[in-house]
């Protein structure tokens, strides 16, 4: 798996606890004090790992930036105390950024009991978010080609949707205001395949793609579809055209709510032929 990282260059870790809620895994992990400590001992070494590949050198990245996905996660708040202190007794400068996401309301009322206890420069370290902002709190400190397809961003090493583009593939953030529609124009001016991938946090809203060639009737290439919240990650479609113009991707937002919505593209000359997210080499072939 590739190494992702936030907007400051710092290694980016997730850590997600909501497998935990199996009870026969979390029985495994939590059942007593010896389980607790193996566990948090098989985390202190995934962290000194993760410390052996920093740059400790002048000017090099020697912190890294954490996630905790508290989705489905149970509550083990001994074990959370524990790996707070181990953290602020151990590594307190090692961690550039911890942000919890998906928060839970007991996880934050465990907080303001233990949150006397840490020093202040641990505390500046965290960022709590529930699970209506967790994406735009991530994109506020990593890149959306960079955070997983699970958390709205279009990162493809975790997720298989798309073969074309990596982590290198730079996305463009466009805000949709609330009841309004928003088109995407890409305009074509050589006769070529496009590929795209587009998605729209929180989704709840209609899609749907079109070519618009300078001569001749409008192409509909994917009609009006409602997309909701766990529909999909994200969409992924290509075009091949044989005629100069411009492609639509048209994004209604009926909610009461301002969407963001992640797109990227690439243009594939006409000597390669795109289909079912594959690209093949046509050896010039004149379409």
């Amino acid at each position: 798996m590739q190494i992702v990282y936030d907007k400051e260059g710092h290694p980016v870790c997730y850590n997600v606890y909501g497998e935990f809620q199996n009870t026969e895994l979390y029985n495994r992990a939590f059942a007593d004090e010896g389980d607790r400590m193996r566990f948090l001992r098989s985390r202190i070494q995934f962290l000194e790992r993760s410390i052996r590949k920093l740059d400790f050198g002048a000017g090099g990245i020697n912190t890294i930036f954490q996630v905790s996905d508290l989705k489905n996660s149970p509550e083990f708040r001994i074990t959370t105390k524990q790996a707070f202190q181990i953290l602020q007794d151990n590594y307190p400068e090692i961690v550039a950024k911890q942000v919890f996401i998906n928060v839970t309301w007991w996880y934050l009322a465990f907080y303001k009991m233990i949150c006397p206890f840490l020093t202040q420069r641990i505390k500046s370290k965290f960022v709590f978010t529930g699970p209506t902002r967790s994406a735009e709190t991530l994109f506020k400190y990593i890149v959306p080609e960079q955070v997983p397809t699970q958390y709205s961003g279009l990162s493809v090493d975790f997720c298989e949707c798309s073969l074309e583009f990596t982590i290198d593939d730079p996305v463009t953030e466009i805000t949709v205001k609330s009841a309004t529609k928003q088109s995407v124009e890409i305009i074509l001016n050589e006769k070529c395949s496009l590929i795209w991938e587009l998605c729209v946090v929180g989704w709840e809203v209609s899609y749907c793609a079109e070519f618009v060639p300078k001569h001749g009737y409008t192409v509909l290439i994917q009609k009006t579809k409602k997309i909701a919240t766990n529909d999909e990650p994200i969409v992924s479609d290509s075009f091949t055209v044989s005629d100069l113009g411009k492609i639509l991707l048209t994004i209604d937002n009926s909610t009461s709510k301002k969407k963001k919505l992640l797109y990227r593209f690439k243009v594939v000359p006409h000597k390669y032929y795109v289909d079912s997210n594959k690209i093949y080499l046509l050896d010039l072939l004149d379409l």
